[in-house]
């Protein structure tokens, strides 16, 4: 269980860097920054294959096509709808829509043996952070920063509106993400379960090349052209971006994702996922050189609390 643990909580910490990523990379679109990032996932993933081929297997074509339905749902889809809510709607609503995952995980994903009452800490502590959370993003705190002000109204309207025309959209977008990673992540508990002989890196590096296959696809549909890209000025720096994210919170996160998967049931893995809140919060505040409030302090407290109660319930 230690093991599956820290697996989760080490890939929570690489996948909240990609809640700040539409944010730093100025001149891409939604599906060049998903096509960007996936695709490095998608190189990194075929190099990996072909460097263990001898000691590794193929996937047949019934686990090649599992691959391909979960690399839109956890991946390629996902992802699009991520980048274009956080373009529209700025890091903070979305990151906390999406913080409701080990909600929707723990409910959907119990263990037949383990009662509601055990898991109601857990639930209601995670509840009770992202309630603290939406408190402060609309400028209740004793101290209100940048970030929670944003969202104030003004003259009768929502500043949201004026900073992001499109900020409704953007907060569907989220919603539609939520459920789509929620059930990659049943789905994914289950497979990993059902397929105990598949070595989670085998299956991370299927996943890598279905999901780069899908992100080429995506970029040549609807990306931009490549004479574009290469007359951006920061051409090299968004380059970087996407292929350290393509390694570090696609290949490695998935590993470690697959890891916990494995060794953890649905409810308790998705309770890890509340470290990509945490984390993708941290990252915003960082790179907005702001410090949080109380209340989101508060917050992350609650949700750490949350992750230690439902780690016990599951013991």
């Amino acid at each position: 269980m230690l093991t599956g643990i820290l697996a989760g909580l080490g890939a929570g910490a690489l996948w909240g860097l990609v809640f700040l990523v539409p944010r730093i990379t100025p001149g891409l679109s939604a599906v060049d920054v998903t096509a960007g990032r996936f695709i490095s996932f998608g190189a990194v993933s075929a190099l990996a294959m072909l460097l263990a081929l001898r000691t590794r297997r193929l996937p047949s074509l019934q686990q090649a096509l599992a691959a391909l339905g979960m690399s839109v749902l956890g991946f390629t889809g996902y992802y699009l709808l991520l980048a274009q809510a956080i373009q529209d709607a700025g890091t903070e609503v979305p990151t906390l829509i999406i913080g409701t995952i080990p909600i929707w995980m723990m409910l959907l994903g119990k263990p037949m043996g383990l009662t509601w009452k055990s898991l109601a800490p857990g639930i209601a502590l995670t509840l009770a952070g992202l309630a603290l959370m939406m408190a402060a993003n609309f400028g209740v705190d004793l101290f209100p920063t940048h970030l929670q002000t944003q969202l104030l109204t003004q003259n009768g309207a929502s500043l949201a509106d004026s900073t992001h025309p499109h900020y409704w959209r953007g907060i569907a977008c989220a919603a539609v993400a939520m459920v789509s990673w929620t059930a990659f992540g049943l789905i994914n508990s289950a497979w990993l379960k059902r397929h105990a002989d598949v070595n989670a890196t085998d299956w991370a590096n299927w996943l890598g090349v279905a999901t780069g296959l899908g992100a080429l696809a995506l970029w040549f549909a609807a990306g931009s052209e490549v004479k574009v890209l290469l007359a951006l000025d920061n051409i090299a720096y968004l380059a970087s971006i996407c292929i350290v994210t393509g390694i570090g919170s696609a290949w490695a996160a998935t590993i470690l994702w697959n890891l916990a998967s494995q060794r953890l049931s649905a409810s308790l893995c998705g309770q890890m996922i509340v470290s990509e809140t945490v984390v993708a919060l941290v990252y915003s505040y960082a790179w907005d050189a702001q410090w949080p409030g109380m209340l989101q302090v508060a917050a992350c407290v609650l949700f750490i609390v949350g992750i230690l109660a439902t780690i016990r319930a599951h013991q």
